[in-house]
């Protein structure tokens, strides 16, 4: 699995926890940044991130800024992406099991460490159930086509 990850300066701090967790389930990591705490824009990182999830460079995407909002929208602006910003382990698991996303949005302003730690592990184990849900996503994906004609 290749997992590419995205931050802005505020998204900085939490990054390290997170790549570790990563690094323990020997999962491959693309880092787009960025990689201090300089002063950046989030839309850029997310653009980033949810280009390669799209393009299947990558399988799944992570972003980080301070409440997670708006990286993640920067990334849904990516045809095909289907952020979650999470603050908690229950709707990370669901929004793989019930939604498939495929970008984790977090903000370092909402969650700790140990807790953004269990968030990306319970998302990370969560499997997309399909069935009624598979209908739902459809769904999603002819919203997309519509808005690009």
């Amino acid at each position: 699995m290749k997992i590419a990850i995205g931050n802005d300066h505020i998204g900085f701090e939490l990054k390290p926890a997170l790549l570790e967790v990563l690094k323990e389930r020997n999962i491959e990591v693309i880092d787009v940044g960025t990689t201090n705490s300089s002063r950046t824009d989030y839309p850029n990182y997310g653009e980033k991130v949810g280009n390669l999830v799209a393009s299947s460079e990558a399988d799944l995407g992570i972003v980080i800024c301070g409440t997670g909002v708006g990286i993640g929208l920067a990334a849904t602006k990516v045809n095909g992406i289907r952020a979650c910003t999470c603050s908690e382990p229950y709707t990370a698991q669901l929004s793989r099991q019930h939604n498939n996303s495929n970008v984790l949005a977090m903000g370092s302003r909402v969650v700790g460490k140990e807790l953004a730690k269990m968030i990306l592990t319970c998302w990370l184990d969560a499997e997309f159930e399909g069935g009624r849900h598979g209908g739902r996503v459809e769904l999603l994906s002819e919203i997309e086509k519509r808005q690009c004609q």
